[in-house]
């Protein structure tokens, strides 16, 4: 089985576009939300993905992902539930190797950028960039599935919420 671990970050300004090595646009939509059926378009290519429950507080969870035609992903976008995620998706490296994927959202979740970087292990030291900001991993408000439904546009910007 597919276990992936990872965590998640706010960011701070947006040096991180200058410290890239590659960036992409991604939309995805949701055709179930649990356990999460999403179908995600990158650039011309398509994937089909399934996400089970969190575990370790949002730190790990089964993941399975597959790629399919890109005609079948632009199909499969018209069975999704309402609520595309747009997004651009920017690739770090950081000092110790790890890539940081930093995601600078779109349309209704324009104004957040959420940086998340895959560990082998849930210990794993990181030497974390220093347009990292506050750790937010296992915060479901900042998964995408989430931000589907309940976009950054609608949070009150003094609670968060």
């Amino acid at each position: 089985m597919a276990l992936e671990i990872e965590r998640k970050f706010l960011v701070k300004g947006d040096a991180y576009k200058d410290a890239a090595f590659n960036h992409s646009h991604i939309a995805q939509g949701y055709i179930c939300s649990h356990p999460t059926v999403r179908v995600r378009i990158r650039d011309q290519k398509g994937y089909l993905t399934i996400k089970g429950g969190s575990h370790d507080n949002g730190l790990s969870r089964y993941e399975f992902e597959t790629e399919i035609p890109f005609v079948d992903a632009l199909a499969m976008m018209r069975l999704c539930e309402p609520g595309i995620v747009e997004k651009t998706r920017w690739l770090v490296k950081a000092n110790d190797g790890h890539i940081v994927e930093v995601d600078e959202f779109h349309a209704d979740n324009e104004g957040l950028v959420v940086a998340e970087i895959e560990l082998k292990e849930p210990e794993e030291a990181i030497d974390l960039p220093p347009f990292i900001g506050k750790e937010v991993t296992g915060e479901r408000k900042y998964y995408n599935s989430h931000l589907r439904k309940y976009p950054f546009c609608m949070w009150d910007k003094e609670t968060g919420e």
